[in-house]
C-alpha cells in the first residue's frame, strides 16, 4: 500500500492519476481501512445539516464517505471522481443517487447552488487537486451551504492553499466556521501524517 500512495502523489498528469486509481480500486478499501478523515468530516457535516440535505462527495473514490453518510441517514448524496475504476466500486455500494466522472479543478457540469454541502476528503494533496478547485465548489454550493474538506497542516502551509482560503474569505465568498485540531491520519505506512478538517460556509 505504501507504494500505491507514493505513486499517486508523484503523477505527472490527470490521465496517469486516473489510471493509477483504476488499478488501486480493488484493494483501496482494505488498504486504507480506518484511515483518518472520513469519520471526522462526516461528524462535522452532521453538525451543519439535516438528513434531507443535498451533499456532493467530491473525490468520492470507492464510496467510503457515501457509506458513512448513508449510515447517518443522509440519502441525497451524489459522488464525483476522476477514476472510472473507483466509481465502479462506489456504484456497487448503492449509497449515491448519481455518480459523475470528472476532474476537480476543471469546470463542472453542475448547476449553480445545487448542493447544501460539498465534502472533500483526501483529495487536496500533492499531485492531485489544487486550490483553484474551490471556486467551482463554491459556485455549486447554495448560499449558506457548507464546504468541508481535509488538509495536512504542512501541505496547507507549504502551498498556496492558505493564501487562497484567506483570499476567498476576504472577498466575501465564504467564511470559516470551524477547523479541528490536527489529528492522526492513521496511515500505517505513514504514521507521521496528521490531518485537519476545515468547515467553510458559503456567503
Amino acid at each position: 500500500m505504501a507504494n500505491q500512495v507514493l505513486n499517486v502523489y508523484d503523477t505527472a498528469s490527470q490521465a496517469e492519476l486516473a489510471g493509477l486509481y483504476d488499478d488501486w480500486a480493488s484493494s483501496y478499501d482494505s488498504d486504507l481501512d480506518g484511515m483518518g478523515g472520513p469519520t471526522e468530516a462526516v461528524s462535522m457535516l452532521e453538525q451543519c445539516l439535516t438528513p434531507d440535505s443535498r451533499i456532493l462527495d467530491a473525490g468520492c473514490g470507492t464510496g467510503v464517505i457515501g457509506q458513512l453518510l448513508g449510515q447517518k441517514g443522509f440519502q441525497c448524496v451524489d459522488g464525483l471522481d476522476l477514476s472510472a475504476g473507483m466509481l465502479d466500486r462506489a456504484r456497487q455500494k448503492n449509497c449515491y443517487r448519481s455518480l459523475y466522472q470528472c476532474a476537480l479543478g476543471d469546470s463542472l457540469d453542475i448547476a449553480d447552488n445545487s448542493y447544501d454541502a460539498v465534502v472533500i476528503v483526501g483529495v487536496f494533496v500533492r499531485g492531485h487537486v489544487g486550490s483553484n478547485a474551490f471556486h467551482e465548489l463554491i459556485r455549486i454550493t447554495r448560499p449558506g451551504g457548507y464546504i468541508v474538506f481535509t488538509l495536512r497542516p504542512e501541505f496547507r502551509a507549504g502551498t498556496d492553499f492558505q493564501q487562497t482560503m484567506d483570499a476567498l474569505e476576504q472577498a466575501g465568498h465564504w467564511h470559516l466556521k470551524q477547523v479541528t485540531e490536527p489529528f492522526s491520519g492513521r496511515f500505517e505506512a505513514h504514521p507521521e501524517v496528521n490531518l485537519q478538517v476545515w468547515v467553510y460556509q458559503v456567503a
